[in-house]
């Protein structure tokens, strides 16, 4: 069964459905039957939706393929041109405007619904006409109130779109599920597969905004030889490989591997595809998470570009506050329980996700926009309930002690005029040699093994003074705290990491700047009492108001506290001396960064969903500190155990006062001295470090 085999009985659905709403689209577009100011509305966002089925029809007819090169930049220029920076405060995208155009009681929800109508660009390429027609469908529902004498009342536009939501819950969310589990959906396969990728126009087939760094990332991937690309997808394949190895896991098991890469690298995805293929896994590749319903920008897309403008993205990633409440979520929990159930085979053999992630863009610092939709508290704690409750279904159907991952990270050219030379380094930096950094690590476990807690010190302006308590050790022959951290799943090499007690673990954390999951933190304090947040503050924002709601929406997740879920010292100097030579320390994704000096990561351990799979270190001494206080919970109720959310925050080398060890015996002894390791045989480490 292939791809359009799969859509077919989705297509036939809408069959007769489809050319009706768009001839309805076409005529809206035109007409003056609805009172100002929506008419301006309704018309722009009918002209939107005409284009898309048009451009649907052109691309199933081959009429797309048969478009110059330079029709096809203006055409994707032309579909995402209103929310460019530039353009975005004069569009009905900026929810501000639509407030300032329309009124308080529809212009916030018209702007969420125009989102999602955007949000179906891609799925024109995709042949999706259901996913079309359905919104389509809702926009004439909405538009045919506003036609008649009197103005509909906000709660009746609300009601329509709630059971919009509510009634199409199980397709979307079947769709999900099958993406994650059936290789035959393999339009993104296809284009990295049959695409000739000397000629630029395979990149307009996605759909997505595409910029100069995805143009100028093929035109440079085209120019390596052969055998650098082979290199670099070897190294990727193999992290995935070794993964499921260190951990006792059975590859054999798997025959799928989730694919996630950038638009712009499909020349080395395509020698990865064959380096699986050899593993006897095919590759699955899902497209999530620009609908409302899917938690716009909570969900990472397997296939990923830069983004047309970051405000935007920043300024509907709640819009689902517009709908969501209890019977909605246990809807879509339903749905989901049960689209596993149906293909409950498919999802045991996922093996979990092989990531390429892209760094070098200009840091994002949001603004406030107050007509943005915001997740109230009521709110906030169900999104925190789906994601867990969405979790453990999952975790039913793909065990976590079954699966594992890899992930590694290249630069894009926005990063600057070195940025062969900064690729060609990432690259050498993603392949050192992991024995060299291994033998080193495990002298700084050595010490650490000995330890009932761990002192982290700031230096200068860093304020840090934060204690970290130890697991207990019964058998320092066979046992350990701390992994050895090489580069397998987690590529660079370069860390060792446990999971803290969190009883005794206290004090403070500070980092003067810090880019967590692409969003800037300007002198950024988090406070531990027994391991768990208790206070957080940041200067993002004029008010403290406005810097509290940043900081539970975005790094505590909507929880009101987590836990200190991860201890790590990283060790990868190198990686360092690159940020720093290349002044792109700030541009470092979390991936790089976090081997570049000890981070704590606030939520779940490491280890989480998979605590009792035994995990043992190259010496092979058992790594015994995989659960934590808050993770043993899941043996009476997952739901107090897990929290979905990993963030790890980095102190740099040069704000780092000492690093300390603290033993029984009250005698201390020092990782980390003045910014350099003082551990004896850790020399080497201090050399990129001047």
């Amino acid at each position: 069964m292939g791809y359009q085999e799969i859509w077919r009985p989705y297509r036939e659905e809408v069959e007769e459905r489809f050319p009706l709403v768009m001839g309805r689209m076409a005529q809206i577009a035109q007409e003056e039957t609805t009172p100002q100011p929506y008419r301006g509305y309704f018309r722009h966002a009918a002209a939107f939706l005409t284009r898309l089925g048009e451009l649907e029809e052109e691309v199933a007819s081959g009429r797309w393929e048969k478009k110059s090169l330079e029709e096809m930049r203006r055409e994707n220029r032309a579909l995402y041109e209103e929310v460019l920076p530039e353009n975005y405060e004069r569009s009905y995208a900026n929810p501000k405007f639509a407030v300032e155009s329309l009124g308080e009681d529809f212009g916030k929800l018209f702007s969420a619904l125009y989102a999602d109508f955007r949000s179906l660009i891609p799925y024109a390429f995709e042949g999706r006409a259901y996913d079309l027609t359905i919104f389509s469908e809702l926009f004439v529902e909405i538009y045919n109130r506003f036609e008649e004498e009197e103005l509909p009342k906000e709660r009746e536009i609300w009601r329509i779109v709630y059971w919009f939501f509510h009634d199409y819950s199980e397709f979307f969310t079947e769709v999900s599920v099958l993406a994650q589990t059936c290789p035959e959906l393999d339009f993104y396969v296809r284009i990295i597969m049959d695409s000739d990728l000397s000629d630029p126009r395979y990149l307009y087939r996605y759909g997505a905004y595409i910029t100069e760094n995805e143009i100028r990332t093929a035109e440079f991937l085209n120019r390596m030889p052969e055998a650098d690309v082979q290199a670099m997808a070897d190294t990727y394949t193999e992290g995935y490989r070794i993964g499921f190895e260190v951990t006792g896991k059975d590859l054999s098991k798997k025959k799928f591997v989730d694919l996630r890469y950038p638009i712009g690298f499909e020349r080395m995805m395509r020698a990865a595809i064959g380096n699986f293929g050899k593993m006897g896994l095919r590759p699955v590749v899902m497209r999530g998470g620009e609908l409302s319903f899917q938690g716009r920008g909570r969900q990472g897309r397997s296939v990923s570009g830069i983004s047309a403008n970051r405000q935007y993205d920043y300024d509907h990633k709640a819009d689902k506050a517009a709908y969501l409440d209890k019977s909605l979520v246990e809807r879509r929990l339903e749905t989901l329980r049960a689209a596993y159930e149906s293909r409950k085979k498919e999802a045991a053999w996922y093996g979990g996700p092989a990531v390429v992630e892209t760094f070098g863009e200009e840091g994002f610092a949001p603004k406030a926009n107050p007509f943005a939709y915001q997740f109230d508290d009521k709110q906030q704690k169900l999104n925190v309930y789906d994601a867990n409750q969405a979790a453990q279904i999952m975790n039913a159907y793909i065990k976590g002690e079954e699966r594992s991952f890899t992930i590694i990270a290249y630069p894009i050219p926005e990063i600057g005029p070195k940025y062969e030379e900064i690729f060609a380094k990432t690259v050498e930096v993603n392949t050192l040699d992991y024995q060299k950094y291994q033998r080193m690590q495990q002298k700084i476990i050595d010490v650490l093994d000995q330890g009932v807690s761990v002192h982290i010190a700031g230096k200068g302006k860093n304020a840090t003074d934060l204690t970290v308590a130890l697991h207990p050790l019964r058998d320092r022959e066979k046992e350990t705290i701390f992994e050895n951290c090489v580069a397998d799943v987690n590529i660079p090499v370069g860390e060792v990491f446990t999971t803290p007690v969190l009883k005794g673990t206290d004090g403070l954390l500070h980092v003067s700047e810090a880019y967590l999951n692409g969003l800037r933190y300007l002198d950024l304090e988090v406070e531990f009492r027994d391991g768990m947040t208790s206070r957080c503050s940041c200067r993002n924002f004029a008010t403290e108001e406005e810097n509290r709601a940043f900081l539970k929406e975005n790094l505590l997740k909507g929880h009101d506290a987590l836990p200190m879920g991860e201890f790590a010292i990283g060790t990868n100097t190198t990686a360092y001396r690159m940020g720093k030579d290349y002044q792109i320390q700030d541009k470092l994704p979390i991936l790089i960064a976090e081997k570049t000096g000890p981070h704590f990561a606030v939520g779940d351990t490491c280890y989480s969903w998979a605590e009792d799979t035994p995990v043992y270190n190259p010496d092979g001494k058992e790594i015994v500190a995989r659960d934590n206080e808050a993770s043993l919970r899941r043996k009476e109720d997952p739901q107090k155990a897990y929290f979905n959310c990993h963030t790890d925050i980095t102190i740099p080398y040069e704000e780092l006062g000492s690093i300390t060890v603290r033993k029984a015996d009250g005698t201390e002894e020092d990782i980390i001295r003045d910014g350099k390791f003082a551990v004896p045989g850790t020399e080497e480490l201090n050399g990129p470090l001047g």
